[in-house]
Order: C-alpha cells, then sequence, then structure tokens
C-alpha cells in the first residue's frame, strides 16, 4: 500500500517537514478555492514555500471549480500526480489532456454521493482514482464506510479491463478505518499520521 500525507492540518509547514524525515511515499496537497467545496487552502506561493522543505514526490488534489487554472502551476513542482473532481468539469477529457500535456500523471476524484460508474468510460485515460470517503474540504472528519463497495466495484472494473489506474482512498482514514478498505492502492491521512509515532503509523498503513 502506497501511503501519501496530507498537510490539510493544524502546522502545515511542520507536517511537511515531518514528512521529509519519514518512509512516506507522497505528501498530498488539498488545494480549495471556496467554490467547488466551503473552504480554501492553500495558495500556490504558500505550497512554494512548503514544499521548498522537502524532495517528496507530491499528490496534488484539485478541489477547484476550474482546475485549469491550476495545472500548469503546480506541475512545475515535483509532482507526480495532478488528481480534479469529476463534478467540477464538464469535459473531464480536456482537463485529462491538459494534465497530461505537462507531463504529470492524472487522477480523478469522486465525492461520496457521485456513482463511481459514472467515471468508468475515463479509467482508460486515468493514472488514479481517488475516492473520496468523507465530504471533500475539512479534516477530522469520521470515514464513510458506505463507500467500500465503490472500491470493490472499481476494483473489479480495472482489473477485469486490465487497466493500470490505480486506487486511492482519502478521508477519516486511520486505524480502525483502514484495515476496512480492500483493494486500494493507496491510503491518504493527515490528523492519523501527524498524531503520535509517524514511522510506525506510516508502516502500519503500508502493510495492510
Amino acid at each position: 500500500m502506497l501511503v501519501s500525507g496530507s498537510i490539510l492540518c493544524d502546522k502545515p509547514l511542520d507536517a511537511v517537514k515531518n514528512y521529509e524525515k519519514s518512509s512516506i511515499d507522497f505528501i498530498h496537497l488539498d488545494i480549495m478555492d471556496g467554490t467547488l467545496v466551503k473552504n480554501r487552502s492553500f495558495t500556490f506561493s504558500q505550497i512554494n514555500k512548503f514544499t521548498s522543505y522537502t524532495n517528496k514526490k507530491l499528490d496534488v488534489h484539485l478541489m477547484v471549480s476550474n482546475p485549469d487554472k491550476y495545472i500548469d502551476d503546480y506541475s512545475t513542482l515535483n509532482t507526480s500526480y495532478i488528481t480534479f473532481h469529476y463534478e467540477a468539469v464538464k469535459d473531464a477529457m480536456n482537463v485529462i489532456n491538459h494534465i497530461k500535456a505537462n507531463g504529470v500523471k492524472v487522477g480523478i476524484s469522486i465525492k461520496p454521493g457521485t456513482n463511481v460508474s459514472d467515471i468508468f468510460h475515463l479509467l482508460p485515460y486515468l493514472d488514479m482514482v481517488l475516492i473520496m470517503s468523507v465530504e471533500p474540504g475539512e479534516s477530522y472528519q469520521t470515514f464513510m464506510e458506505s463507500i467500500l463497495y465503490k472500491i470493490d466495484v472499481l476494483r473489479h472494473e480495472i482489473d477485469e479491463k486490465g487497466y493500470k489506474t490505480i486506487i486511492s482512498v482519502d478521508g477519516g482514514v486511520n486505524d480502525v478505518s483502514a484495515p476496512k478498505i480492500k483493494g486500494a492502492d493507496m491510503l491518504v491521512s493527515c490528523s492519523y499520521l501527524i498524531s503520535g509515532d509517524l514511522e510506525n503509523k506510516i508502516k502500519f498503513l503500508r502493510e495492510l
């Protein structure tokens, strides 16, 4: 299991510095514009500052209504994945092509209320699907077990068709919820990871 550490916490710079010293696979950046979700998060200049303290690969999650405005900037960082919300755009293929044109892997995220089958036609073009297990926009929410079936359905579709798309899960991931997540390739967490022994918590998630 891959582990991506979010910085959507009380002290994001401290989180970045701690992740840099750890074995974590990615640093997860939640970018919010106050439109697609009710909160705003970090400006690009803030992210530039935070990421200057790390060499870790970045996993960028655009929770914004117009992802095209952000893709070029975030592609200039040490970015492995840029993920946008299926619910935010009318033409997902245009956004997918924009991200790929910048040499970055592309992901689509779906909210808890979105039917996972709605994105099946896009799977051949996706490197990742990010399934939200909370309503996006805030940390410290409780994991929604109702999304577990989406992972099963998506895993079956990916494996049956032979796609290379990985499945990531974000929201309320901790030592209680994570063992219930079967079939995912990556887990995103923040509040669980930053409270206590970071390296042992990464190890716990990685070995699931």
